[in-house]
């Protein structure tokens, strides 16, 4: 598919057509601010400047953290303490990074499920979703890999029943356990495998983001009705579309500011809300806490790693057909992945023909009950195992399953969506109105 048809940099002085006929970074740089956006989008397209922000600011403090760290397991802990009480600025540079991680987790949530509500990963957008949520798992690895690194109690613990998992899939988890740790527990081989593991994702995932965003230069911006931007002309074009500087980014800007107000507050205020007291322990492996639980964004997935018990007829009827090969461990494990891979799947299972959710009032209501799923797993991942716990995340995870792979598909046969407007252009005016009887540009 042909990009969307705009003006694109032309160099005017001698130099500036020299050095683009040899580095084109001025016309790249141009194209990127200058591109087509459609004219119609919401305030929930602000979350794309907030996440490019949050890893800006990730990489940033924890490339000053790194300084002054020492990724040993007898003066990790320590170090950490001389971070928060001695290096100048160290306390405020470690509440940043460490509620920064809340900060991308929050907007890359609000991201995922924006665009599963406006269909952004819809053709011809598929790819685009797909790099976006390999970014969404290096975020996870990066920011796991982050917690063991202050190796405290519940860093310590942690570690050892996430890595546990590994050691629950057939035949080879053993072995790979061994490998991701460098030992046969958790120690020494297994904080400098996350150490420089730590260091070097987010310089991944900048390039993934980069890759990202340049896919929107040929697929171009989805946007809350789901209709295309009119290829047909660049006259067609620039009446769906402005670009997105200075319009958008000042509109991004003004929002990121708001937000980033409430992130000070938290910071200067509330530095340890969302973290746990245990982890304020120096890591003792005779001494496990009395409940583990990982991050808050962790949490609904924790919630449905442990809602299949050997007890759940599924878990039960998976295990006799496999031979005991598949028991509930491994079946949480694939259960937690899984979650995770439907999302990535959306393109392929949702049937409808209309991309927004706007137009169609079923997925509403049905999209609606998913957040709240998400919420209520996140609420029950905090929660012991145990009832009325373990019940409701089985619920939980039994529902957001069945979001994927059977709501989605039948709401695309059933569903009998309204009529989106023709244009960008209509529903920019139906919103907005006209001026002077001509449309807004």
């Amino acid at each position: 598919m042909a990009g969307i048809p705009h003006d694109h940099y032309e160099p005017k002085t001698r130099f500036a057509k020299w050095l683009d006929s040899r580095l084109p970074v001025v016309g790249l740089l141009y194209d990127t601010l200058m591109i087509p956006t459609p004219k119609n989008l919401n305030w929930w397209w602000i979350w794309g400047i907030v996440l490019v922000f949050a890893l800006v600011l990730q990489i940033a403090t924890g490339v000053v953290l790194v300084m002054h760290y020492t990724p040993h397991v007898d003066m990790a802990f320590a170090s950490i303490e001389h971070i928060m009480r001695d290096v100048n600025g160290g306390h405020l540079i470690r509440y940043v990074h460490m509620n920064g991680a809340s900060l991308f987790f929050l907007a890359v949530y609000i991201h995922i499920f924006r665009g599963i509500f406006y269909g952004s990963y819809k053709a011809p957008r598929e790819v685009t979703w797909i790099i976006g949520m390999l970014i969404y798992v290096l975020m996870m690895a990066t920011g796991f890999m982050g917690y063991v690194l202050p190796w405290g109690q519940m860093s310590f613990h942690g570690t050892a029943v996430i890595t546990g998992l590994f050691g629950a899939i057939p035949f080879i988890g053993p072995d790979l356990q061994t490998l991701l740790l460098g030992a046969g527990a958790v120690g020494q081989p297994a904080l400098n495998r996350f150490f420089s593991l730590h260091y070097l994702l987010p310089f991944i995932i900048a390039g993934l983001v980069i890759v990202h965003i340049w896919a929107f230069h040929t697929t171009g911006n989805n946007n809350p009705t789901g209709v295309e931007v009119r290829r047909t002309s660049k006259e067609d074009a620039r009446k769906d579309t402005l670009p997105f500087w200075p319009y958008f980014v000042i509109k991004d800007l003004f929002a990121l500011v708001v937000i980033l107000v409430v992130f000070a507050a938290i910071v200067g205020f509330m530095p340890n809300f969302l973290g746990h007291p245990d982890n304020y322990i120096p890591a003792n492996p005779l001494a496990t806490p009395a409940h583990i639980v990982p991050e808050w964004y962790y949490l609904p997935f924790y919630a449905i790693l442990r809602a299949f018990t050997s007890d759940v007829w599924v878990v039960m009827l998976v295990n006799w057909l496999s031979f005991g090969i598949i028991d509930a461990k491994f079946f949480g494990v694939l259960a937690m992945f899984g979650a995770i891979i439907v999302i990535a799947l959306a393109p392929w299972l949702d049937t409808s023909s209309v991309r927004s959710g706007r137009y169609r009032p079923m997925f509403k209501w049905w999209f609606a009950l998913l957040v709240i799923d998400f919420v209520v797993l996140m609420w029950a991942g905090a929660m012991p195992a145990e009832p009325p716990y373990s019940i409701i995340a089985l619920i939980g995870a039994s529902y957001w399953f069945a979001f994927f792979f059977v709501i989605l598909p039948i709401l695309g046969i059933i569903e009998r969506p309204t009529t989106p407007p023709a244009t960008i252009e209509d529903d920019f005016n139906a919103h907005y109105g006209k001026a002077d009887g001509k449309s807004v540009e």
